[in-house]
């Protein structure tokens, strides 16, 4: 074997980040390595798509920890390695260069690789996902010679994209095949309010629509066309239609899973002495009602590698974090505490029209979520709410002059 670690990571995101330095402020004493598929040190993803696109903040404004932050306190960075087996029985990693790599415990946080269209045209240049730094420099490299783009899918990374390609100066499509965007992190106002905002930036915004191809000259893309035959033409593709967990190798070492991999409330897969976190590992949310489900967020990144680290420090304590979510777009703030799937009221709190405003989302009477837009207050105030799942009356929740913090005060049981 050619090295071993007490503590091997395999993952350079925001949950492997979180859980080496986590280790070492706990004051883990043993060996500890970081195994990268990426050249560069652990750094932010969320900018990828919103100031780094936007060439506001360079690379050195989103790195995690300065660069020789790891080296100082005895963290081993393996970058450039993909790891391609795992062997549970020997404790061993094996990667794809044929490094073979002990570990008393390994820590699986490899979050996902971006969805890739299936359509015609698939593989044509000018087609690109925003999921690492080598895929927003290679969209920024061609941007400057590119009129119009077309961005498929209206998620969160398709919005923040297009916003981004906007202040570029570019001429903007999305295409989403639902019937609004946002349709499955958001209520329906604040999907049609986005879908305006995007509109009086310019943005081509086109609901129910689906990709048929994407059409190409000189093996580089110069449209997509449409179902219903319609071509939209374009110098540049943007696609953000989710993320493929990456587990592979955990799953073919036996772990449960099919949607990500299985873990339980202490972030442990069914493989001994092996922890997955962030937005591979599926787990039962209380804030779903114990539904399995992955959560794709920084938070929940970096609070199930914590989890994980009490429990190898000999200090566990089970995951029950509120989930919370945010998205910057033109200068719009959208702040997200718990989970609005499945709620059965929305309120609106506050007015669209002038831009600050929130909604509250309620489930049998009780409070799930908040999206507040440039209400900074709603949701720092919100957040015990949700936690706490109170049952406040409507009339009380939708007066924008009623700080939410005295409903905290005034419910709380």
């Amino acid at each position: 074997m050619d090295q071993h670690y007490d503590v091997v990571i395999v993952g350079g995101g925001h949950g492997g980040a979180q859980a080496a330095a986590s280790l070492r402020q706990n004051n883990f004493t043993g060996t500890v390595a970081v195994i990268s598929e990426e050249p560069d040190p652990p750094y932010e993803r969320p900018p990828l798509s919103k100031e780094y696109l936007a060439r506001e903040k360079p690379f050195e404004r989103i790195l995690i920890k300065p660069v020789t932050y790891w080296a100082d306190r005895g963290i081993e960075m393996i970058l450039g390695a993909r790891v391609t087996t795992v062997d549970p029985t020997a404790h061993r990693v094996t990667t794809a260069a044929g490094a073979a790599i002990g570990y008393g415990t390994l820590i699986w946080a490899t979050g996902g690789r971006p969805r890739r269209l299936s359509c015609p045209g698939y593989d044509l240049a000018g087609i690109h996902t925003v999921r690492n730094r080598a895929d927003a420099d290679g969209l920024m490299a061609e941007l400057d010679g590119v009129t119009c783009a077309v961005v498929i899918g209206g998620g969160y990374i398709g919005l923040e994209a297009a916003a981004a390609l906007v202040k570029a100066g570019k001429q903007v499509t999305v295409l989403e095949a639902l019937p609004r965007v946002l349709a499955r992190v958001a209520g329906e106002p604040l999907s049609r309010f986005y879908e305006a905002e995007h509109r009086a930036h310019g943005v081509d915004m086109r609901l129910g629509a689906v990709v048929a191809g994407i059409k190409g000259r000189d093996g580089r893309v110069c449209g997509v066309e449409l179902a219903d035959g319609q071509v939209i033409d374009c110098g540049m593709v943007i696609v953000g239609i989710g993320i493929i967990p990456a587990v592979e190798p955990l799953l073919a070492a036996g772990a449960v899973g099919s949607n990500g991999v299985d873990v339980d409330e202490y972030s442990r897969t069914s493989l001994p002495d092996i922890y997955a976190v962030g937005d591979c590992a599926a787990h039962g949310n209380p804030f779903a009602d114990g539904a399995p489900i992955r959560l794709e967020s920084v938070q929940n990144a970096n609070d199930q590698a914590l989890v994980a680290v009490r429990s190898i420090i000999g200090a566990p304590a089970p995951y029950h974090a509120v989930p919370w979510f945010w998205s910057n777009q033109y200068d719009l703030k959208l702040q997200t505490v718990g989970l609005s799937a499945g709620h059965d009221t929305a309120l609106l709190r506050g007015d669209p029209a002038k831009r600050a405003f929130s909604i509250v989302y309620l489930k049998r009477g009780r409070v799930v979520a908040i999206d507040c837009v440039n209400k900074v207050a709603d949701y720092v105030q919100g957040r015990a709410l949700v936690a706490a799942g109170m049952a406040i009356p409507e009339e009380l929740l939708v007066d924008d002059t009623r700080p939410l913090k005295l409903l905290v005060a005034e419910f709380a049981d």
